[in-house]
């Protein structure tokens, strides 16, 4: 059986974890030029998100309701994501200003293409990506799956696959084809199966009856942002003073959200997806909260959505060391924090 829940977030990650599909020469619309304004004066800006409305959104659906866009001056509409809709070609073709990287692979696969975007903002300072067992007591940390099968995507193995075996010594053999569904999983209590924090576990615990361990990747050293904000190097030359509007007010979005009332952003939300139901968002967020997705890391010491080259170095030695990318990678060129709250 798969679930709504199971089925939107292993979608997600199999869309967006691995390559992109642009050119740089298709990233033209992005040369950059200043955003149009509204009848007010606010500065347009569309941002796409890396699927359907939910919880993992929550600050940026909160900025929203509670006005902390339009405070700054800006006029912002929150693009849906969903089957199909690929982020980086939506930043391509001019049809938005702003979208949504679900990891730390995506600007680094826009270097390697040669595309003008950058990643300006990590609202999750943790990559909620997660590796899911039967609930075995000897079971302590991810070194402990070692020899057992794992329930993998494919995209997930050009991803955060690479990482466990440079950390774990896990082989190819072990992978198991992944085909988004729990049941598999649920049969052989000796499986690992991928998952997203915020929701195959929620769904495992709901069809099984069982409350899954689950292995945080982030929390044993997976070096990932997750959540970030892409911008078009054009948009930021020109419209710089709208995009540190978005970013600071975004972080208050995301400070309200985890740590406030998220009821007006969950009306959104719902409104926006109605296959979305209120417990799946208490979870999630409550999910969130407890593992340090947003607060934690980078963001604990220099603010919300915070980077830092420390981070995307750790990253892409070990993804380049792997073979993904070329050792002469200008990675420096996936990121800037010239416009994050405080800088520039």
């Amino acid at each position: 059986m798969q679930t709504r829940a199971s089925q939107s977030v292993v979608s997600r990650r199999l869309l967006l974890a691995g390559g992109v599909a642009v050119t740089a020469m298709g990233l033209s619309a992005c040369s950059g030029s200043e955003a149009p304004v509204d009848e007010q004066g606010r500065v347009r800006i569309r941002f796409a998100t890396d699927w359907r409305a939910q919880a993992e959104q929550g600050g940026f659906y909160q900025a929203l309701a509670s006005g902390a866009y339009e405070r700054r001056g800006l006029n912002v509409q929150i693009i849906q994501g969903g089957p199909g809709v690929n982020v980086p070609q939506l930043l391509a073709s001019g049809a938005v200003e702003l979208g949504m990287g679900s990891n730390s692979f995506i600007p680094l696969n826009l270097v390697a293409e040669g595309a003008p975007v950058k990643a300006v903002a990590a609202f999750f300072q943790k990559d909620p990506q997660v590796l899911i067992a039967h609930p075995d007591p000897a079971l302590t940390g991810i070194a402990d799956l070692a020899g057992r099968p794992f329930l993998l995507a494919d995209a997930s193995i050009t991803a955060f696959w690479v990482w466990l075996k440079a950390r774990y010594g896990f082989t190819d053999d072990q992978v198991r084809k992944y085909n988004f569904n729990p049941a598999p999983f649920i049969a052989d209590e000796r499986a690992v199966q991928q998952g997203y924090l915020t929701s195959e576990p929620y769904t495992i615990e709901k069809i099984a009856g069982f409350e899954p361990r689950v292995f945080l990747l982030a929390d044993e050293g997976y070096p990932s942002y997750a959540t970030m904000v892409l911008s078009p190097d054009g948009f930021a030359r020109d419209n710089a003073e709208a995009l540190r509007g978005f970013i600071a007010a975004s972080a208050e979005g995301w400070r309200d959200y985890m740590r406030g009332n998220p009821a007006a952003a969950d009306a959104q939300i719902r409104e926006a997806n109605p296959e979305m139901t209120q417990d799946v968002l208490d979870q999630a967020r409550a999910r969130l909260s407890e593992y340090g997705i947003v607060d934690a890391g980078d963001a604990a010491l220099y603010g919300l959505g915070a980077m830092t080259p420390e981070r995307w170095q750790a990253f892409f030695d070990v993804t380049s060391q792997a073979g993904v990318y070329p050792a002469d990678l200008r990675w420096r060129d996936a990121f800037t924090d010239a416009f994050l709250p405080g800088r520039g």
